[in-house]
């Protein structure tokens, strides 16, 4: 029985890390939301941009070290076309993380550009239910759902994020969009 526990006890010390539970996301409520209202308030486009990208910010710093590098190298996988590769790397960054929306959205993103819409779709909605307000995410999923020939069920989230950031560029798809009386 000792011997087993002398076994056993380095590999649940290396284990240990592995197995460990992804933490909180880290809380960005109250400046999302300051960040939504100037993007609201912008003049510009050039000035919308600069918050856009704050929010990206906010929404891409993932929980810990271990979800960053997860995060980090889907991502990377995506610019290099390596699609099957990055969907494998967020489906392992949000089975770790499962509250992060943002391993959602990034593993959706991989799934359009590998043009598995039925797949993006429900990452979407995933991220949108964690992240209600999620820009990125509210356009894409209208862009999906145009992908799999659903354009008048695509203008609510357009609509939704169009709401939220005015100078979104595809703010442009409404005028091509079917009626929002759906």
């Amino acid at each position: 029985m000792l011997d087993d526990m002398k076994i056993l006890l380095p590999l649940a010390l290396i284990a240990g890390p592995a197995l460990a539970d992804c933490p909180e996301p880290p809380d960005y409520a109250e400046a999302m939301s300051d960040a939504l209202a100037q993007l609201q308030a912008s003049d510009n486009e050039m000035e919308a941009r600069e918050v856009n990208g704050q929010l990206w910010e906010m929404w891409l710093d993932a929980p810990d070290e271990r979800a960053q590098a997860m995060l980090d190298e889907g991502m990377a996988r995506r610019e290099s076309y390596d699609f099957l590769g990055s969907i494998d790397t967020l489906s392992r960054l949000v089975d770790y993380c499962p509250d992060y929306a943002e391993g959602y959205n990034q593993r959706a993103f991989s799934y359009f550009l590998a043009r598995d819409f039925e797949r993006a779709v429900a990452d979407l909605e995933r991220t949108i239910a964690l992240n209600p307000e999620h820009i990125g995410a509210l356009s894409g999923m209208a862009l999906a759902l145009i992908e799999q020939g659903r354009p008048a069920e695509a203008v609510p989230w357009l609509r939704r994020a169009v709401d939220l950031h005015p100078y979104l560029a595809e703010r442009a798809l409404l005028d091509s969009l079917p009626g929002e009386d759906i």
